[in-house]
């Protein structure tokens, strides 16, 4: 496939979606967004691919969205925005969340606006150490949008949550780290490879099992204890009937390495 936004490619079992408009600190237009849907189906149709990498181009990671590419005219009917959130951001945010296969943001540098919660719908965060998350919607009059209302206020707590929104500050990567906003902080050079490993190294696990996993702690917000006890049962139902956990259960009673195929 050939795009202009962005870089995609399959290694390994790993792929690698890279926003590519770094004169513009990745933020998104409506081609960007396009090309990132259809790159994001073409890995799920892909039966080699079981982790993906989610990074940008450049000096930052992505400046959320591109504000040239609406006509705000202070003297024209005020827009609406319900029309990119509806086609384009809350997709993105409900696909990288359910995603069947585990999927890793790898932060370098500026991650402003819609920019700083995509991330957070990702399972892994590894940021590198000059990356810094602003909540700039305030800045501009605007709610936090793709998800950020959603996942600030479980990650760090509602008093962080309203310091970040609120204020607008940047979060340094080590502090977010700090706070259980993400999970890891390399050296900035480190970075790619950094997330290239750790996915290549999910890429050999299995796969569905993993993936029962990633829809049992989202639904877990929403459910009291003895519901979550029911949805733990039925998706443990799922993950008994597939082979890699036959093969797992082989491995350890011959003391071997499973060869897990994501099936």
């Amino acid at each position: 496939m050939s795009f202009e936004h962005i870089l995609y490619s399959v290694d390994s079992g790993v792929a690698l979606l890279s926003l590519n408009r770094p004169k513009a600190l990745n933020s998104f237009n409506e081609a960007m967004h396009l090309e990132v849907q259809q790159a994001l189906k073409s890995a799920l149709k892909d039966k080699h691919v079981r982790a993906l990498v989610l990074t940008a181009e450049g000096r930052g990671f992505c400046a959320g969205q591109d504000l040239s590419d609406r006509n705000v005219d202070p003297n024209a009917e005020a827009p609406d925005l319900v029309f990119s959130i509806e086609r384009f951001y809350n997709p993105l945010i409900k696909q990288l969340q359910s995603f069947p296969m585990p999927v890793i943001c790898a932060v370098n540098g500026v991650a402003a606006g819609a920019g700083a919660n995509i991330p957070l719908a990702c399972d892994l965060v590894i940021a590198a150490r000059s990356a810094k998350f602003i909540q700039a919607f305030c800045k501009i009059g605007l709610v936090p949008d793709s998800g950020g209302t959603w996942f600030l206020p479980r990650l760090i707590g509602m008093a962080r949550a309203k310091q970040l929104t609120l204020l607008g500050e940047p979060l340094m990567a080590e502090k977010a780290l700090e706070w259980g906003m993400i999970y890891k902080v390399v050296e900035d050079e480190a970075l790619r490879d950094e997330a290239m490993s750790l996915a290549r190294q999910l890429a050999t696990q299995p796969t569905k099992g993993l993936s029962y996993i990633k829809r049992a702690l989202n639904q877990s917000f929403d459910h009291d204890c003895h519901t979550q006890l029911d949805v733990e049962r039925d998706l443990q139902r799922l993950a008994g009937q597939t082979q890699d956990y036959r093969e797992g259960v082989k491995a350890f009673m011959e003391k071997r390495t499973p060869e897990f195929k994501g099936e």
